[in-house]
């Protein structure tokens, strides 16, 4: 009798949105894992989390949660005490000690240029409250996030990008899960939103298993099977 085969959720990041996942979706698909691409909120990494939480927490039998980009800040938090989660996969993402923001780790080492790129756009929000939703301007998405990937492509990922609050991305970590879950990560060398060297530092600090693609921040449009290979190890080694 084989093993269940875990539920794969995926968690994309700041700038995207579900369907950034799809390549990777596919190719788990062909591996008959079952897969689910969260919508995740970007308004505040502890709603985010909670938001996600949730969705994993009504999701029957062993789960592998994937984060990209700040996806992985929102799965660090997400998987805290959830018991059915038996890994983690960080693709080209933050992964956060208790206490750090993801602005805070982009900036730890230098190599970063999205802060030059991004576009702030002031928003009211029903209750009358007043948020800052960032995007990455059109005219430079292809280079700063998708560098690998066709033109019309990242054109397309450019008009579609979900904005994320500069308050989700200013907002401290809890307790990470990656303390008690293992953990696997994908450092993209070419990646020009979360230098290389804080995706290393991270890895190695909470002792994942660390493979690399040269690849940009979008990976995972331009490398899903890398993606989708890093998934399926750490599905295997968990079962």
């Amino acid at each position: 009798m084989h093993a269940q085969k875990p539920t794969v959720v995926l968690v994309h990041g700041a700038f995207a949105d579900s369907s950034s996942w799809n390549g990777v979706v596919e190719e788990l698909r062909s591996d008959d894992h079952t897969v689910v691409a969260a919508a995740n909120p970007l308004r505040g990494l502890t709603a985010d989390a909670d938001y996600v939480r949730q969705l994993v927490a009504s999701i029957d039998g062993p789960v592998v949660l994937a984060g990209h980009s700040y996806g992985g800040a929102v799965i660090t938090n997400a998987a805290r005490g959830l018991d059915h989660v038996k890994a983690l996969v960080y693709v080209a993402a933050f992964m956060p000690d208790e206490g750090e923001s993801a602005l805070e780790l982009a900036g730890m080492f230098p190599g970063s240029t999205l802060g030059e790129a991004l576009r702030p756009v002031p928003v009211t929000l029903p209750d009358g409250s007043r948020v800052t939703d960032l995007y990455i301007q059109a005219d430079k998405f292809h280079q700063q996030f998708a560098a690998d990937v066709p033109e019309g492509t990242a054109a397309t990922m450019a008009a579609t990008q979900r904005p994320v609050t500069d308050a989700a991305l200013g907002e401290k970590s809890g307790a990470p899960a990656w303390r008690d879950v293992p953990s696997w990560v994908l450092v993209a060398t070419e990646d020009r939103n979360i230098p290389p060297q804080t995706q290393a530092f991270m890895a190695e600090r909470a002792e994942a298993t660390l493979v690399s693609a040269a690849a940009s921040h979008a990976v995972g449009v331009s490398r899903p099977g890398d993606v989708a290979r890093l998934i399926g190890e750490a599905a295997r080694a968990t079962a």
